[in-house]
């Protein structure tokens, strides 16, 4: 990501905003929280699948089984993927991948916090054919680290490869929120099964792509991000008089809504020839604390993921709430929301105390990090900030 930075800097095509990338990497930390805390059953599923149902037909030891094993999840991938864009509640789960509105490297950070709800349901089948455990994580994760490259402007298309592979270029269309672009390109590896199953569409030279959803998200808050439909499902399933729709809203394709609702909330849509970025003005001061939050929460969520021999289950919790409260309060903060310095100043504080008070095990570098990063908070925001400001208003 640095790198590319770098690149769109220096060819005056920079593409990284402060507040998207922050957004975009917290929620990528934040989705690493529920398999670490060991939430939901997809492990639990995947394990049971492997071990009572498992036909043992494709021997580990063999390419041919590692070959097809990696194809098998690509073309399972593109049927997973494609029916959360089809399927509201599906799509529930995925839309935090698509609401940002730049397109670089750090949009492959933007993943969902409660992808683990359904995605177990289209792989477990692979298991139960017979591939083996360590086959299938092995191309799972293959297949996952294959997507990162493609999230990126700055590379053009790629010759003959865009008729097999996802590319930047085909992926771009993806994520683009145009109507000639939209709902296109959901391979993870090959675009054969987009090319296949009519759901192909080539980038235009004179169509430039418009990231984003087609309902603007307009928020950089992690949680909000990831509980934003299922509202909005809840909220329709409460409101609307038909026992039918009630269910429908579930299951329904990914823009449909009950009459009556939609007279009562009704959506509102991008006008693209209008279109303007989410991205509120940032004073200097919030960006240089942004950024050490931003550079503090990575390095604390590194610690965690790395040190979780040495945690209790406990310690890993309140851990990973403090690490979704500081990507929270911080996101609340680009959002000029009133107040949301004193709301950090607050958590900040209770930090201070919960390891003074020896609630946590105060030898551990995680919970250092934490006490170091809380009493820098209070430092800035407590002295630096309002210094600076008075020296402002002096002036």
């Amino acid at each position: 990501m640095f790198v590319e930075y770098l690149f769109g800097v220096l060819t005056g095509k920079n593409n990284y905003r402060l507040n998207d990338s922050f957004a975009a990497i917290s929620l990528g930390l934040i989705s690493r929280l529920p398999p670490v805390l060991n939430l939901g059953f997809q492990g639990a599923v995947f394990a049971h699948a492997a071990s009572s149902f498992n036909l043992k037909l494709l021997p580990t030891e063999s390419w041919f089984t590692w070959g097809f094993a990696f194809v098998l999840y690509d073309v399972t991938y593109y049927w997973m993927h494609r029916l959360h864009h089809e399927v509201k509640v599906l799509w529930a789960t995925h839309v935090v991948h698509h609401q940002g509105e730049e397109f670089n490297l750090s949009t492959a950070l933007r993943q969902s916090g409660t992808g683990w709800l359904w995605k177990w349901i289209f792989f477990v089948p692979m298991i139960i054919l017979g591939i083996p455990p360590e086959v299938f994580i092995t191309v799972g994760g293959l297949n996952l680290i294959y997507q990162f490259w493609v999230h990126t402007e700055h590379i053009p298309k790629l010759g003959v490869l865009e008729k097999v592979f996802i590319t930047p270029s085909n992926h771009r269309i993806h994520h683009a929120q145009n109507k000639e672009y939209i709902d296109a390109n959901y391979g993870g590896v090959f675009i054969v099964w987009d090319r296949c199953f009519g759901t192909f569409i080539e980038e235009r030279p004179e169509l430039k792509p418009i990231y984003g959803t087609v309902k603007s998200f307009r928020s950089w808050n992690p949680l909000w991000a990831n509980v934003e439909i299922f509202y909005q499902m809840i909220r329709d399933t409460f409101y609307t008089r038909s026992i039918k729709d009630k269910f429908k809203v579930w299951f329904s394709d990914t823009g449909w809504r009950p009459d009556d609702v939609e007279v009562k909330f009704p959506s509102i849509t991008n006008n693209l020839d209008e279109f303007k970025k989410y991205d509120p003005l940032l004073s200097r001061d919030t960006r240089i604390y942004s950024l050490v939050q931003l550079f503090m929460m990575t390095l604390i969520a590194l610690a965690v993921f790395f040190t979780l021999d040495s945690q209790s289950y406990f310690e890993t919790v309140i851990f990973g709430i403090l690490l979704v409260a500081t990507a929270t309060i911080s996101s609340i903060i680009l959002e000029k929301v009133k107040g949301s310095y004193y709301l950090e100043l607050v958590r900040s504080v209770c930090v201070v105390l919960l390891f003074s008070a020896n609630f946590i095990n105060a030898s551990l570098f995680v919970s250092q990090a934490f006490l170091i990063h809380a009493l820098l908070n209070i430092l800035l925001i407590s002295i630096v900030r309002p210094l600076k400001q008075n020296l402002s208003f002096n002036k």
